[in-house]
């Protein structure tokens, strides 16, 4: 027995048998005309089904109750113009009632409760108007231009519960307002000692069990944010009940997958990966969930996979009524997984009634790879995380994405995975992976390759955007941007790298806005998605949005240096000095070669007004020039003559600040070569009045770096001199 849940339009005609004794013929004729002239072409327009006529009636069913609700308003006030213009005794006036609820499907014809209240519900709406149940009210009332009246709860025939209804108010004055219903007064006259009597036991009662008179709220009033203009769905991580905690990943990569391709439908809202399986271990029911994510529909399911069998079940529920909309069970070969992603897809889009876009049905198509060995790599990269990880976690991320590479050369989502690691390694100027040079070139390498295979990969979009921002080209930036937003609009990371790329383009409003839009997408957003939120509000000059989503990245990533920078400086747009000082101090502990100069050079794409107040933040915060606080005496600086000298045909040789023992050669053409143990370089070199300046490609984002070559103070007596720049502090001497 297959049941659904869906809206049912019930229409009546009112006094049909007393009009049929005055003109049997003439009656039916003009039932028939408004059937085909008015309420077919209304049901068709708002994708209902006139499941059959009852005598003087119809059964309509509709997938949403909005547009069952929109056919009734219209069929009314057309009927209302008609009237107006008829003859008194050839005039028909419908009741019309609308309920959402569980239904039985048996072949084209529909029964059960969900039809039976319907039915009670259109016989208490006055005539020529339309009445509706509590559960359409709740899903309707901001969203027609109408009115309505509350009737409170009603006993109806043959319902054991009492159902709440409401009239519909046609009048476009009343739209947007719910009244309660006008009681006749007298009919409620209780002689005074009744009345206080009554008011005495209600107060008995009240001290008694005062909950009886203060129900909670209702689920909308209880949301922890206003519910979006489009159907808004949570994905809730899938369980696994196989028995074996080996297939984790896989129902945790079912629920990823399903998050990412719904987050492709512009008519959607998708709630995202962090926030979802931030309340897995949530023991309310899927109301508290939806309540406290804000969204009107749940999606949750089971995998279980045996050998090469799989199982799901899959149930979408309307969190508002606590109904199933659709509930599917799939029993299937493992090879089968795309297909059953696909219908399940399918299966939500046709139930929330979302129209998609050519582009949107082409995304959707694609299926990610044809290996499922790789699939099961990539997922596993996938659930490692990303930003502001250890070396070990981004080493396995990568080998994971590099296995489905090397069974799927074809991936477009693996090689986006490794673009979106080189370039977080690339533009944070990280060296315990690669060298910035080789990152540099994997992220536009690797994200090239992913586009080449899918021109609308989100993620590739997203990368490029950012190593054109910090190459310098913000109106390339900003579209690659949009197009990843355009790609994949429900993507939490997505849209708060647009919003970062606007507000470091001079956009701050918008900048804001997307930022914004972003953590309603993820309302329980990872440590790096508060940081980077953090780092939008600072950059757009709202240090007080700012701060608090700061010291939130800083608890949950205690070494992370971006965090403790840009606190640091936000501290003092605040006017808090103390915490500004005592960030910068906990930032020096930490990275005591960070400097003023340093962030000078590294954020030399930005803004000049923007660099200004960031540099200007941190000096004030207490951060040094130079690195470990250098300082030069003028008197002991090298000048340019000495200074060209110094690096013609020369070889340096001593220790950094670290301890780190180095030798650098000079030749006669402007050439150097570095070597330490770790490092194994060459550059170019310019003097440049009294500054040294080197360029080390791929090294510092290729920018060429100028420092200062001072003689030895007796701090280090073993050496002549200190080379200070913005990434190093050395002392050397010249070999002979």
């Amino acid at each position: 027995m297959e049941r659904r849940l869906a809206a049912v339009l019930i229409a009546d005609v009112v006094g049909y048998s007393r009009l049929s004794q005055i003109d049997e013929e003439g009656t039916r004729a003009r039932f028939q005309a408004d059937l085909t002239e008015i309420f077919e072409p209304k049901i068709a327009e708002h994708h209902g089904r006139l499941v059959k006529t009852m005598g003087d009636g119809l059964l309509v069913e509709f997938h949403s109750v909005v547009d069952a609700l929109r056919c009734a308003v219209e069929v009314q006030r057309e009927k209302a113009k008609r009237n107006a213009a008829a003859p008194p005794g050839e005039r028909l006036d419908f009741r019309i009632g609308v309920n959402l609820g569980d239904l039985i499907v048996e072949g084209h014809d529909i029964q059960g409760d969900g039809v039976n209240i319907a039915d009670r519900i259109q016989a208490l709406a006055e005539p020529g108007g339309i009445a509706i149940s509590g559960t359409s009210y709740d899903q309707v009332k901001s969203k027609l231009a109408v009115g309505y009246v509350s009737l409170g709860e009603q006993n109806v025939k043959n319902i054991a519960e009492p159902i709440r209804i409401y009239r519909v108010i046609l009048d476009p004055a009343a739209a947007g307002k719910t009244v309660g219903a006008r009681r006749n007064l007298r009919r409620w006259r209780v002689p005074a000692i009744a009345a206080i009597i009554i008011l005495l036991l209600a107060g008995a009662v009240l001290w008694w069990q005062p909950g009886i008179f203060f129900q909670p709220a209702t689920l909308v009033e209880r949301f922890a944010y206003p519910l979006p203009d489009k159907p808004s769905v949570a994905v809730l991580p899938f369980i696994n009940v196989s028995g074996d905690t080996e297939h984790d990943h896989l129902a945790e990569g079912l629920t990823d997958d399903l998050i990412t391709e719904l987050s492709k439908v512009s008519g959607l809202f998708v709630i995202a990966r962090h926030s979802v399986f931030a309340i897995r271990d949530t023991a309310g029911k899927i109301q508290d969930v939806a309540a406290e994510l804000g969204v009107h529909y749940v999606l949750e399911g089971t995998l279980q996979r045996a050998d090469s069998r799989l199982r799901i079940n899959v149930k979408l529920i309307d969190a508002l009524t606590g109904l199933s909309l659709w509930a599917e069970r799939y029993d299937r070969q493992y090879a089968d997984l795309f297909a059953v992603q696909d219908d399940v897809i399918g299966k939500i889009i046709s139930a929330l009634e979302v129209k998609l876009s050519e582009g949107e049905r082409d995304q959707l198509a694609r299926i990610p790879t044809d290996n499922l060995e790789a699939y099961d790599y990539y997922l596993r990269a996938e659930q490692e995380g990303f930003y502001y990880s250890d070396v070990e976690t981004y080493r396995r991320t990568l080998s994971y994405y590099q296995k489905a590479l090397d069974l799927d050369p074809s991936f477009a989502n693996a090689h986006a995975g490794i673009a979106r690691v080189a370039v977080d390694v690339w533009r944070n100027d990280y060296n315990y992976l690669w060298s910035a040079a080789v990152a540099r070139k994997i992220a536009y390498d690797a994200a090239g390759q992913a586009l080449k295979l899918d021109p609308n990969n989100a993620r590739a979009h997203t990368v490029l955007a950012l190593l054109q921002l910090v190459d310098g080209r913000e109106m390339e930036a900003r579209d690659s941007a949009n197009r990843a937003v355009a790609a994949q609009p429900n993507d939490a990371e997505i849209v708060g790298n647009l919003a970062l790329i606007l507000a470091q383009t001079g956009s701050r409003v918008q900048a804001i806005a997307e930022m914004e839009k972003a953590l309603r997408l993820d309302p329980t957003p990872p440590p790096s998605l508060q940081l980077l939120a953090g780092i939008v509000f600072y950059t757009a000059r709202d240090a007080e949005r700012a701060i608090p989503l700061m010291e939130t990245a800083r608890d949950a990533l205690p070494k992370a240096e971006p965090a403790r920078e840009y606190l640091a400086a936000a501290y003092v747009d605040r006017g808090d000095q103390t915490l500004a000082s005592r960030e910068t101090g906990k930032l020096l502990e930490l990275f005591p070669d960070s400097n003023l100069t340093y962030y000078g050079y590294l954020y030399d794409y930005w803004r000049e007004d923007d660099l200004r107040h960031h540099l200007t933040g941190l000096r004030t915060a207490g951060m040094p020039e130079w690195p470990f606080g250098f300082e030069g005496n003028p008197a002991d600086q090298i000048g340019e003559a000495e200074l060209s000298t110094m690096v013609n045909d020369k070889t340096w040789t001593g220790k950094h600040k670290n301890g780190t023992e180095f030798i650098q050669y000079f030749d006669k053409a402007g050439n150097t070569a570095y070597r330490s143990a770790n490092t194994n370089i060459t550059g170019l070199i310019e003097v440049r009045g009294n500054r040294l300046c080197e360029r080390f490609g791929g090294y510092f984002l290729d920018r060429m770096v100028c420092g200062y070559v001072y003689r030895n103070t007796p701090e280090q007596r073993d050496a002549k001199y200190v080379h200070v720049t913005p990434r190093a502090l050395m002392y050397f001497s010249i070999a002979p």
